[in-house]
């Protein structure tokens, strides 16, 4: 006996194998509801909907447009030559946009934090709530040097994020990023605090990053790092990556920093900062056993300058600051940043170690105006006409690890500049003796009549240099 089986094609049978499958899911898996279960067998199933529903209206997506001057050489400035050789015009400027987040801090008075970098060059702010409302926004300030601004829209029923402390962040705390990545609109990534008190990266001049593995991309540039209780803790600003793209390596600027310079911003409209007066470095395992101390939080006190805030409030070299204002110092850089993010005139208490015996020292933040020289300032040589130099101050990476001047100006077609030197070198010594600053550079230069052989300090780089 024979069996017939009707054909079916390879369409029909695709058809039955779907048909057989959504009937055996149909059979096995219960009615979903329309609601995922808040528990299950009495656990509360976790979720960060609830806190995000609370957090996202407070941050924004930042637009922008304006403009950048291009380089070009002074030539193509000087209408007769450009006529002489036929040159057409070049347009001196072109149009720049750029897309970022910002964080609503101040709902009663409109105002909003974000990146410098992300409104840098803006002639035009525009900020779009959660609620798709767009308003024009005006800038109240900014500062390059921590990548922090703060900008302020006029409108009613907005909400603003409450400021956590962010010195009580531990590594291993989980945190959430909020933005608008690639300007595809709002979206929320988490992870957890990977590190805190990165500093050295090169991103802003003022570091201490919270680094998180919370997913940022090109876009998430001013938007809110918060804590699971909706706190906002940080403002994301950067990434680490060879692509572009995010590898797991986020930065952030912490709350506590941000919030001083904000403070500032809104109150004066621009950043006053502290100067010490002292060079320092960090206190090291064994500067510490050299000290007799236990611990190696701090930062040493190598060098105190003359007429200075620090001189003149008695701190002297070996002192080992501990902390500023009841915070505690990790190292020189946060001694740095301490001091940098206060306002000029302000008063200081630093708790010192000195002969491993605890002292409370009073100053008030000084100036951080340079002493500079030019070529009217005594310097009294022609192969350096048109050159201007300055102490190194603390702002400069090399400060406290070099002596010597930094050139702040050099005229084109001189002497000096021909040679190659250019503003920015830093000159370590004249004739193979060593500079020491302003004052020193000026007498050697004085007795010097002859050609001057320069040790010049260019970025990582060190060469010698003849003007004759």
């Amino acid at each position: 006996m024979k069996f017939c089986y009707p054909r079916f094609s390879a369409a029909a049978h695709r058809l039955a194998f779907l048909a057989i499958t959504i009937a055996m899911i149909s059979v096995v898996t219960p009615k979903a509801s329309a609601d995922l279960p808040r528990a299950v067998e009495g656990i509360p199933v976790p979720s960060l909907a609830p806190m995000l529903e609370k957090v996202t209206p407070a941050v924004v997506n930042i637009s922008t447009e304006g403009h950048v001057e291009l380089k070009s050489n002074p030539l193509m400035n000087d209408p007769f030559f450009r006529r002489f050789f036929n040159v057409p015009d070049a347009p001196r400027e072109r149009k720049t946009q750029s897309l970022g987040s910002g964080v609503i801090v101040d709902a009663a008075r409109g105002l909003v934090l974000t990146n410098n970098h992300v409104i840098a060059n803006a002639d035009q702010i525009s900020v779009r709530l959660t609620d798709g409302r767009r308003f024009s926004a005006k800038l109240v300030g900014s500062d390059p040097e921590t990548d922090v601004a703060v900008i302020q829209i006029k409108a009613s029923g907005l909400i603003g994020l409450p400021l956590a402390d962010s010195d009580r962040l531990r590594v291993g705390d989980f945190v959430v990023a909020i933005g608008n990545p690639f300007g595809l609109g709002q979206t929320v990534t988490s992870g957890i605090v990977s590190a805190l008190a990165r500093s050295g990266l090169g991103i802003t001049g003022y570091e201490d990053l919270i680094q998180t593995d919370a997913s940022i991309n090109p876009g998430n540039s001013g938007g809110a790092l918060v804590n699971l209780r909706g706190e906002l803790v940080g403002i994301n600003t950067a990434i680490y990556s060879q692509s572009g793209g995010n590898i797991g390596i986020g930065f952030a600027i912490p709350m506590n920093m941000a919030e001083q310079v904000m403070e500032q911003l809104v109150k004066y409209g621009e950043i006053s900062r502290g100067y010490l007066g002292a060079e320092m470095q960090n206190l090291d395992p064994d500067l510490a056993a050299a000290f007799g101390l236990e611990g190696h939080n701090g930062a040493v006190l190598v060098n105190i300058l003359a007429d200075s805030p620090a001189e003149q409030a008695g701190l002297r070299a070996g002192d080992v600051v501990t902390a500023v204002n009841g915070r505690r110092v990790r190292d020189a850089a946060d001694l740095r940043n301490h001091i940098g993010l206060m306002r000029v005139g302000d008063p200081v208490e630093l708790n010192i170690l000195r002969d491993s015996k605890p002292l409370s020292v009073r100053a008030r933040v000084g100036s951080r105006e340079p002493a500079a020289a030019g070529a009217s300032g005594g310097v009294r040589n022609p192969r350096l006409a048109g050159v201007s130099v300055a102490d190194l101050d603390e702002d400069s990476p090399a400060f406290g690890r070099i002596n010597g001047v930094v050139v702040t100006r050099v005229a084109s077609g001189t002497p000096a500049f021909k040679a190659g030197l250019r503003a920015g070198d830093i000159i370590l010594s004249v004739n193979r003796e060593e500079v020491l600053d302003v004052q020193s550079f000026v007498a050697m230069v004085g007795r010097n009549k002859g050609q001057l052989l320069l040790g010049v300090m260019r970025g990582n780089r060190t060469a010698m240099m003849v003007i004759k």
